[in-house]
């Protein structure tokens, strides 16, 4: 009887381990960028624990986006977050906003466009408390990042993309919007 008293803790520990949500050992990143970015919160198996931050694909301006090793540089990681607007306008680049504006492409389907206060599809929500960022006019999407990490020079990408808010693992949706 002793012997089974003496394993109640150890077992009690491993029960309590399994049922910890994933989320609390997520790894945050070592965020070097100065400026506004938006990242997600979790490192999400960045190399250089950089984190994941919304970046123009390629060196210059483009009007496609995608999710990319945050740059201690900044440059076209710097994006910002309007709640009055609803709008995620680049820091980096003038009058040039998010957009998902290609629904159809299932793997750029957001891009980096002229700045219109009147489009639907350059609104978003973000809410502080969840950390999701919801497509405007469909609240069950969320912005997410692809599975599928790409090499980009000395840094990294993923996809940027939209799944539903439900689907996702939280280190997958959770995003944090710095000024």
């Amino acid at each position: 009887m002793t012997i089974h008293h003496a394993f109640r803790p150890t077992v009690i520990a491993a029960v309590m381990a399994l049922s910890i949500p994933q989320a609390l050992f997520a790894q945050a990143p070592d965020i070097k960028t100065q400026g506004p970015i938006i990242h997600l919160a979790d490192n999400l198996q960045e190399e250089a624990m950089l984190g994941w931050c919304i970046d123009t694909d390629g060196r210059e301006l483009t009007d496609l986006l995608h999710a990319h090793s945050c740059k201690p540089s900044g440059g076209d990681v710097l994006f910002s977050f309007s709640p009055t607007s609803g709008m995620i306008a680049s820091a980096t680049y003038e009058n040039k906003c998010m957009a998902f504006n290609a629904p159809e492409n299932a793997v750029n389907p957001f891009g980096l466009i002229d700045c219109d206060d009147d489009a639907a599809n350059q609104k978003f929500s973000y809410d502080a408390d969840s950390m999701e960022i919801r497509l405007g006019t469909d609240m069950t999407q969320c912005l997410t990042v692809s599975p599928v990490i790409d090499n980009a020079g000395p840094y990294q990408s993923r996809d940027l993309i939209l799944a539903t808010c439900d689907s996702l693992e939280l280190s997958f949706k959770q995003w944090i919007v710095r000024d």
